[in-house]
């Protein structure tokens, strides 16, 4: 059984974040995600990689949010970063169709083991079709907010 918990740090949730790009954005958390052990130097490269591959966006019912994840050889550590952009949103292809979406949250997946994948991704899935959940997650501006949020939430 995968461990959100484990997954989840206070310390990668950033919701003061700005980015004019994609590519500055996967930049300005891979970097940090480098910094504090949890994916190596290649990784940055790794996500623009399968974004350019796969496109990582998702149109729920209320929310448009974007999975960018890298191959998991880049991975160090299992990690879940969460984004909340400050400015514009970014504009992303969405997964299945490649429609164009507009998103501006995000939640970046380090998986390093790839059986467990499914699982994370559905556990992701039964949060945001939670009407409650995506509430509350859009009228939290603050870190600590979010990472509560997420633990009361877990199933």
């Amino acid at each position: 059984m995968m461990d959100i918990n484990e997954m989840l740090n206070i310390d990668l949730i950033d919701v003061n974040l700005r980015a004019e790009t994609k590519e500055e954005l996967f930049e300005l958390v891979g970097k940090d995600l480098e910094v504090k052990g949890f994916v190596n130097k290649n990784y940055t490269e790794g996500i623009k990689k399968r974004e350019k591959e796969f496109p990582i966006g998702l149109i729920t019912k209320n929310l448009n949010i974007a999975l960018p994840h890298s191959e998991t050889e880049y991975v160090e550590k299992p990690f879940i970063y969460i984004v909340k952009l400050q400015n514009s949103p970014l504009t992303f292809n969405q997964m299945g169709d490649n429609q164009e979406m507009e998103v501006s949250d995000f939640f970046f997946l380090g998986i390093k083991d790839p059986s467990k994948q499914v699982q994370l991704l559905s556990y992701l899935m039964d949060l945001f079709s939670d009407d409650n959940f995506i509430n509350d997650y859009k009228n939290t501006t603050e870190k600590e907010k979010i990472y509560e949020l997420i633990n009361t939430y877990k199933k």
